[in-house]
């Protein structure tokens, strides 16, 4: 990640409720130049889902295959299922230039940050564990155990904020999506990304 030319890359982390993926959605759909990798998972795809696009969808045999060849960024077991990054694919967005995001729980966050050290590093929280509960129930795709799970879960990551670069609290929908846009501006805005891109206009002003 020493090219001026290369892409940032963002970990955006959260337990689950707490809005991470529907932010990012709205995110990535305002921002061209910003990329999602899209992870391989063993879980079932969930209504509405296609394959490549939300996940690579695989078996756990082809899962542990990959893993075993080293295929995998990061990987973690979450619940009863497997997640992991393709390295050879956000290797390519980031040489391509693009800005690339990691949707990943804070076990994939620290063996990404081992490789890719200056990555920059998000946590998206809600604002109470009331209002985490809330939302889980209201999704309506899980039972009362399975909720109960994801709240034992949720705090053990929520454990895992203070390792991160930025916090973000996800109150009002709106307020939490701004603060997300203004953290991928603000990087982008640091001195030798952003004189690289200005370069010719900067050599003209100091001739």
């Amino acid at each position: 990640m020493n090219s001026s030319n290369q892409g940032n890359l963002f970990i955006v982390s959260a337990p689950s409720g707490a809005g991470k993926t529907s932010l990012l959605k709205k995110l990535l759909k305002a921002d061209k130049n910003l990329a999602l990798s899209v992870s391989h998972t063993t879980r079932s795809p969930r209504p509405g889902e296609q394959d490549g696009v939300e996940y690579h969808f695989v078996s756990v045999a082809e899962f542990m295959a990959q893993a075993g060849e080293g295929a995998f960024l990061e990987q973690a077991q979450v619940f009863d299922n497997y997640y992991g990054t393709s390295q050879e694919g956000v290797k390519f967005q980031l040489q391509a230039g693009l800005d690339v995001v990691l949707e990943i729980d804070w076990q994939g966050a620290r063996q990404v940050r081992k490789a890719f050290p200056d990555a920059i590093s998000i946590f998206i929280i809600p604002p109470s564990i009331e209002a985490l509960r809330e939302r889980l129930g209201n999704r309506g795709q899980d039972d009362e155990e399975i909720i109960e799970r994801r709240m034992k879960d949720a705090r053990n990551e929520l454990s895992h904020y203070a390792e991160y670069d930025y916090l973000v609290v996800n109150d009002r929908f709106e307020d939490a999506l701004d603060d997300l846009a203004c953290i991928v501006r603000s990087i982008r805005l640091r001195l030798q990304q952003n004189a690289q891109r200005h370069i010719q206009a900067l050599q003209e002003m100091l001739a």
